[in-house]
């Protein structure tokens, strides 16, 4: 349709006025003086989106908001009818709704037209509704912005502040009069100096690319916070810096514990001083924070105070703390730690808790203080963590964090070092005594040693072993063993000079070292140590009177260092020990040789068990009524190339003493085991096999399991095997031993008590224990025929076995008149040389085939 519709004019002027209006970029809407819309333009069309043919002739309050509709004809009515012009040249916005819904502003300015008698109204409309949405998010956007809990604040192009928002001031404490103009560098600190300048890297911030950091910054009071940086650049549109928008976030409590745990665990794990950590972590501390002076206090276990760090304090200050108990009364720092809670004290020089010591602070510049108490893992308070302030107040938020993570730290670093004193005394000392072990106790020998050499002075060592300790040990328990040996330690402590010194190397053996002392002075010594030694304790409820065996040798003339002083003290003390147990001796030479042929012995041991100079012979035992043979037992030999046939008596009890008995044993039984089988597999009728076993091998736990596997091996029963033992290992009260006696039984393993009759205990093992037989002893044999005693106690010995149902065998039996006389008082099975001493296994073999045993009853 023609823009001109409803026009009357035809002339060119109006065309030209028409064609304008037509082309303007604003929406044209002129109404008549019925307010009918007689001019509709293609801006208009745009504008409130509906085409101009649904417009003209229509009434222009179709138009206008939805509120205005009803009075808007009244409006222009009035305005015209009274001609006040209360619309024309004023510009307003206005909101329409389109046809389609959506919301448009536009700012509306209304020129009136006059054609003679006619008025009509146009009403020229700008789009504006893409400048309303902008400024309305930029209003919201300055809003958020400005009531944000980020501190937010904006730069030019020359890096000064030309905007802050409410965080930023709250954050600082500063006015915006005070920072607009102002570098945002200003507030960032990087050491304990206020007004010094940030680090180069802050610097990043301005640089013109997004950067991110967290930094220290100092607020208006001189307070200081960590902060998260975010830096975002905005440019202009020929690319240039126009201006950085930077946004600071508070990690204060985050960063602290972050920062002061970064550098204090550093420290822990460089292997630090205790004292250099603690040192570092109050310089820390007091860095984030200048107005605070940091100390940490330790305390003792008897509630005594002692400086661990305070590099802040006067040196003097320190040193009158030290010493001081804790209490109810007793500064901050000494009363935190008696009532295990906080103590907050605001002004020193008038609080009660300070009477004593508010001289001391005034002096040094002191007038408040805050002190924790610090735990240890078990509860126990162990420390003090203070801040002192040089003016009367409390702590702020920010103190609050430091002591959170300052006390944390000090926990960690305070366990540390109890853990490394903890690891020092399981190095270098004896758990059970206390003493120092043989490595500390060799090194500080050596040290001793070097010193006496400087002043040509001599030295004693004392190798001091406790006597039948093992005795005590086994029938009071290990407990009782223990206090025993705890009490020992102490007797030997009080008999030393400030100059001496004791160690424990292993059991029940003990070492003195007593610098500037010879002979002379030594045998005065040994008197009072003897004494003090064998005096008698009570343990378990029991009084105990244990003696020791005390060997000595001197410096210089025994060694010349403390290996070969402690040897010859070792083997002075085995000398003591079998001249009389409770007795001294001091190093000799020969002492020396009977060492080393031992050492030589003990080598050659070492060498036959994986050689072939160990042999079984093997010594039957014979049904005494019978004459048959009902089992034989194994007896270990040992002839060496150079040193000659080695008595059992001298290489088994050495096989204990350095720990190849457990060896020599396993040996043992596998070479009885397959020799019996081998007999078998030869049609050779051996009923069972009888081996011995150590006292420590019962210690074993899995020795049940090693017999019944090398049985198992051999394809024999266990009833085929026998198992000796000495009364020694039924008395000694073991649970081990016990265990591994009734896995035997279980098994099916005969036990037998051998040398019975010569125990010195109770035989009520007899029946607690399952034992199958006993062995008469060699010793009870040897005089029947001369001894009423002896015939008595073997009588007694074959009751008690009839009594008990056990078999009893009398070994040692080297006459026909021994054999009578045991077969009368009813003993069945006999052995010992009259009937055949111990052979070879081969040689066995042929005498069972050769043997008459129908004649074995005679002589």
């Amino acid at each position: 349709m023609n823009a001109k519709v409803g026009l009357t004019s035809g002339d060119e002027a109006e065309d030209f006025f028409v064609q304008t209006l037509e082309q303007a970029i604003d929406a044209v809407v002129i109404i008549d003086d019925q307010n009918r819309v007689v001019f509709f333009n293609t801006a208009a069309e745009r504008f409130w989106g509906c085409p101009r043919l649904e417009v003209l002739g229509s009434n222009v309050s179709t138009l206008v908001p939805y509120p205005l509709r009803t009075h808007h004809d009244d409006y222009v009515r009035a305005n015209r009818e009274t001609g006040i012009n209360k619309i024309v040249g004023v510009s307003r916005d206005i909101q329409i709704v389109r046809k389609d819904g959506e919301e448009r502003w536009g700012t509306m300015s209304i020129s009136k037209i006059a054609l003679g008698e006619r008025i009509l109204y146009a009403a020229f409309l700008k789009d504006v509704t893409q400048l309303r949405l902008k400024d309305i998010e930029h209003r919201l956007l300055s809003m958020s912005v400005n009531v944000t809990s980020s501190a937010t604040c904006i730069v030019d192009a020359h890096a000064r502040l030309i905007y802050v928002n409410d965080g930023l001031i709250r954050l600082l404490g500063y006015s915006r009069e005070d920072v607009i103009g102002q570098s945002p560098l200003t507030f960032f600190v990087s050491d304990i100096h206020a007004q010094a300048p940030a680090e180069p890297r802050l610097e990043k911030i301005l640089c013109g690319q997004p950067h991110e950091d967290s930094a220290l910054i100092s607020k208006r009071n001189g307070q200081r916070l960590w902060v998260h940086v975010s830096s975002t650049p905005v440019f202009d549109a020929q690319g240039q810096i126009d201006n950085i928008v930077i946004v600071l976030t508070d990690i204060t409590q985050s960063k602290l514990h972050e920062v002061l745990q970064e550098k204090v665990i550093s420290a822990l794990l460089k292997e630090e001083s205790l004292e250099s950590v603690l040192t570092l972590m109050c310089q820390e501390i007091e860095r984030i924070a200048p107005e605070v002076i940091v100390s940490i206090l330790g305390v003792d276990m008897e509630g005594v105070l002692h400086p661990l760090a305070s590099p802040g304090l006067p040196s003097h200050y320190s040193r009158a703390i030290e010493g001081l108990s804790i209490g109810p009364v007793a500064g901050s720092c000494g009363t935190a730690a008696y009532r295990g809670e906080p103590v907050l004290v605001t002004d020193i020089n008038n609080d009660p808790l300070w009477a004593d010591y508010k001289a001391l602070a005034k002096e040094s510049g002191l007038r408040a203080c805050w002190s924790i108490p610090v735990r240890n893992g078990s509860g126990r308070i162990v420390a003090t963590f203070a801040l002192y302030f040089r003016e009367c107040r409390g702590p702020d938020p920010l103190h609050t964090h430091l002591v959170a993570a300052g006390t944390h730290l000090c926990m960690l670093a305070l366990e540390r070092e109890e853990a490394r004193q903890s690891i020092r005394r399981m190095a270098f000392y004896d758990a059970l005594t206390g003493l120092p072990n043989r490595n500390f106790l060799m090194s500080q020998a050596q040290r001793c040693i070097l010193e006496m050499a400087r002043e040509n002075a001599e030295l004693a060592v004392l190798f001091v072993d406790l006597d039948r300790f093992k005795q005590v040990n086994d029938a009071l328990g290990h407990a009782s063993g223990d206090e025993l040996l705890r009490v020992m330690a102490q007797r030997l402590r009080s008999v030393l000079r400030e100059s001496d010194f004791v160690g424990r190397l292993s059991g029940d053996e003990f070492v003195l070292v007593l610098p500037r002392m010879n002979a002379t002075h030594v045998t005065v010594f040994l008197e009072r140590l003897r004494s003090i030694l064998s005096s008698p304790t009570t343990i378990a409820g029991t009084s105990v009177v244990v003696s020791a065996s005390i060997g000595i040798s001197l410096f210089p003339g025994d060694g010349q260092d403390m290996e070969s002083l402690l040897h010859r003290a070792d083997i002075a003390m085995y000398q003591a020990k079998r001249t009389e147990r409770g007795s001294f001796s001091f190093f000799l030479e020969e002492m020396n040789r009977i060492a080393q042929g031992r050492l030589m012995l003990e080598t050659a041991l070492r060498e036959a068990l994986t050689g072939n100079d160990l042999k079984l012979h093997y010594q039957p035992q014979i049904h005494l009524a019978s004459g048959r043979l009902v089992g034989v037992e194994a007896l270990a030999r040992w002839s060496h190339a150079t040193l000659g046939t080695i008595s059992p008596l001298q290489f088994i009890p050495l096989a204990e003493e350095c720990g190849l008995i457990n060896d020599l044993s396993q040996w043992v039984l596998r070479e009885a085991c397959e020799q019996l089988a081998e007999w078998r597999r030869q049609g050779l009728r051996v009923p069972s096999m009888s081996i011995n076993l150590s006292p420590i091998n019962f210690h074993n736990l899995n020795q049940a399991g090693l017999i019944d596997q090398q049985l198992q091996r051999c394809a024999l029963q266990p009833a085929d095997l026998c198992v000796e033992v000495t009364e020694g290992v039924l008395l000694s009260n073991s649970l081990a031993t016990e265990k591994t006696i009734r896995d035997l039984h279980v098994l099916g393993v005969r036990l037998a008590i051998d040398d019975f009759g010569t125990g010195y205990s109770s035989l009520g093992y007899l029946r607690r224990l399952p034992i199958s037989e006993l062995k008469l002893d060699k010793s009870f044999v040897d005089d029947l025929k001369h001894d009423n005693s002896c015939r008595a106690l073997s009588e007694s010995v074959i009751g008690i076995g009839k009594g008990l149902s056990l078999q009893v065998v009398a070994e040692g039996i080297e006459s026909a008149h021994q054999r009578d006389i045991l077969k009368a008082q009813g003993y069945e099975i006999g052995q010992g040389n009259f009937f055949s001493a111990p052979l070879p296994g081969e040689a066995l073999a042929q005498w069972i085939k050769l043997a008459p045993f129908k004649n074995l009853q005679v002589e």
